[in-house]
């Protein structure tokens, strides 16, 4: 029933545009507090950062209620939030997130990477859970003056970055599964380095047959935390086998969809010698991911010509369609199999080197010797450091300051 099921496109709530529509008060970023802490944390020294572990001065939160909407902005030193032991957040998963960084420019401005997108992404998400909506332009706006507030913790060496985590919660005090009345926005910010501080390391995929990450008409497609902590097992079972990450798989047809928690593209070789890079299309299972979309419009204004990435073949085609194993295990067979990588915010680009599946390793291409990915991998990666830190001018990179 699952195959059949994979195979049908799942209808996909709309993209919603970033503003709010219920009752009270949008999100007023003029309308904000700042105060300032008065007891400034010790920075840690860049090359003791783990990620995820240490975190800014400051925080922002925003709370909302069903009647009144968005509630006055809050940027106020970092501290624990205090919840009602039975927050639905707590008891039904009503909790999304998002994922972004700000960077230190050469110039020494403060740059953010397409944070409409994610906004975007976020607002789409709460809609899925009935969680409330919100203007997006002035949630960037207060994220540009926490990022500001907290400019010192932004490392500037080559590879650092700030990480931002925008989150919702459902925060009512009430059991029952049904609209949260009550709600909380809050971003938290964790200065980190770089994903490969020794050097580019692909990594060995999982072919998972017996876990499914997400099923058409599900929230695959969504940045909920539901979405992550079923993931776990799964990513034990990998490593047991002796792999990095899971490579999940959909129906009898085993379906590529996403590698861990990151988007999967496959390169391919054509008969004419066109390299075609292959991306699972969305249909409301893969999450959209702003680095996805990114790395696909470049490829895309590589091939027409607008750009030129060094490394990347003339002849690029960028395609989104459905993958199954068979197709790696071909290409392998016949030599067109050019090389594996994920995108996501952790690492931009992360190279694969083997996929284990049906008892054996499928050998993945990952470029010149020490190189540690192919050159498809290795020219998007490139070019999205640049880009995200200002070293090349884009719409994309957003001043903050």
């Amino acid at each position: 029933m699952l195959s059949r099921l994979a195979l049908r496109r799942a209808p996909r709530l709309a993209l919603v545009r970033t503003k709010y529509t219920g009752p009270g008060n949008d999100i007023q970023a003029s309308a904000v507090t700042i105060e300032e802490t008065k007891n400034p944390k010790a920075m840690t020294p860049a090359k003791d950062l783990k990620f995820g572990h240490t975190f800014t001065d400051h925080m922002l939160t925003i709370p909302y209620n069903e009647k009144t909407g968005w509630g006055t902005p809050e940027i106020k030193p970092y501290q624990p939030l205090c919840l009602d032991p039975s927050a639905t957040v707590f008891h039904y998963a009503f909790t999304l997130f998002e994922g972004t960084k700000a960077y230190i420019a050469p110039d020494g401005s403060i740059r953010l990477f397409r944070p409409d997108k994610n906004m975007e992404r976020m607002n789409n998400s709460a809609r899925r859970i009935a969680l409330p909506e919100f203007d997006g332009d002035q949630l960037i706006e207060l994220i540009k003056k926490l990022v500001k507030l907290d400019k010192k913790w932004i490392p500037t060496d080559k590879g650092y970055s700030l990480y931002l985590r925008p989150t919702l919660i459902g925060t009512e005090a009430a059991l029952g599964v049904g609209p949260s009345k009550d709600a909380l926005l809050f971003v938290i910010a964790s200065p980190v380095g770089p994903y490969y501080p020794k050097g580019f390391k692909p990594v060995q995929l999982y072919a998972t047959t017996e876990f499914v990450r997400a099923a058409p008409g599900g929230t695959g497609g969504y940045k909920l935390g539901a979405n992550y902590a079923p993931g776990v097992v799964p990513q034990k079972a990998a490593a047991q086998h002796g792999y990095s990450q899971n490579l999940w798989l959909l129906g009898e047809e085993h379906a590529l969809t996403e590698v861990g928690t990151m988007n999967l593209f496959v390169a391919f070789t054509k008969p004419d010698g066109t390299v075609e890079v292959v991306t699972p299309p969305l249909e409301d299972i893969v999450l959209p991911g702003v680095t996805r979309d990114s790395a696909m419009q470049l490829m895309r204004d590589h091939a027409s010509g607008k750009i030129n990435v060094p490394g990347w073949p003339e002849k690029l085609e960028v395609s989104e369609r459905k993958l199954v194993m068979n197709d790696l295990v071909e290409a392998e067979k016949n030599g067109t199999l050019v090389e594996v990588f994920g995108t996501g915010t952790a690492a931009v680009v992360s190279a694969v080197d083997k996929i284990g599946y049906a008892g054996r390793d499928i050998a993945i291409p990952c470029g010149p010797e020490g190189q540690g990915m192919g050159d498809i991998a290795k020219g998007l990666l490139d070019r999205m450091e640049a880009i995200q830190t200002g070293v090349i001018e884009s719409p994309w990179s957003v001043r903050a300051d």
